[in-house]
């Protein structure tokens, strides 16, 4: 298949909505809204998530908000929150201001490492699919809870590659592919831990179907050129997933075919 038709045909779907990038963004840690909304531009993300907690939602004040690209769907995320009953409560704030039922789901467990919660994640998953919202939850990338945080009905999955903020890249791949291998028809979106392109070419190349990442271009020296590099390896990576890499091999093998060899 063609690069352009591949462009044309393959695309990001998540509970009916359709995009063409497979770049998620965030908004926190630019310097300034205007290094925000470059690197937004450069980035050709179409969806862009934002801290409920962070934020006055009701526009009291100036914020990021007021600088987003009206085109950018906007993903609530619950950060900040440690147990599912306030997680539940943020996203029907988010619900409400924002006027989506897109979350994605975060109840971090612990301070230090900011590391996920995967029990009280997976009880207010249960609940806020339960009142209409589709879920897109945070966890450690461990294939069981997948399977559960599935089974209780959200709309996708999203492991981590390393600790939020840490930019370590990709710590655990084998995970990832055995999680892409056992579910198939799961849509996995990578999130937390990248930290320049050629993590996220990995984590795609492992067959995510998208990564969210937010302080790998905002803590960057030069946020717009890092969106653009992280446009470049995501698209790179699927292509590299879609076409089917070469075998590992222990040895060398001819690059030319030794038939038809002069002696």
């Amino acid at each position: 298949m063609s690069t352009a038709v591949t462009k044309q045909t393959d695309r990001l779907e998540i509970a009916g909505r359709v995009f063409t990038s497979r770049l998620i963004i965030g908004t926190g840690k630019y310097r300034s809204h205007e290094e925000m909304k470059a690197a937004h531009r450069a980035s050709g993300a179409e969806m862009v998530t934002v801290a409920v907690r962070r934020v006055p939602l009701d526009r009291s004040s100036e914020s990021f908000l007021d600088h987003l690209d009206p085109s950018l769907v906007i993903l609530p995320n619950t950060a900040g929150c440690y147990t599912a009953e306030d997680a539940v409560r943020t996203a029907r704030l988010a619900r409400e201001a924002l006027n989506t039922d897109l979350v994605k789901l975060e109840v971090i467990g612990d301070q230090t490492t900011l590391f996920p919660d995967n029990e009280q994640t997976l009880e207010a998953a249960r609940a806020l699919v339960r009142e209409g919202f589709t879920v897109l939850p945070y966890f450690t990338d461990d294939l069981i809870m997948a399977k559960k945080l599935l089974d209780v009905g959200c709309a996708a999955v999203m492991p981590l590659a390393a600790p939020i903020g840490s930019g370590l890249g990709v710590q655990n791949p084998a995970n990832l592919a055995i999680m892409r291998e056992q579910l198939s028809d799961a849509t996995i979106i990578v999130d937390a831990g990248v930290g320049t392109a050629s993590d996220a070419a990995i984590a795609m190349e492992l067959g995510a179907d998208a990564v969210l990442m937010n302080t790998a271009i905002a803590e960057a020296r030069d946020p717009a050129r890092m969106a653009t590099a992280m446009r470049l390896a995501v698209e790179a990576g699927r292509h590299a997933y879609l076409a089917g890499r070469m075998p590992k091999r222990l040895y060398a093998s001819a690059s030319s075919p030794l038939q038809g060899v002069i002696k």
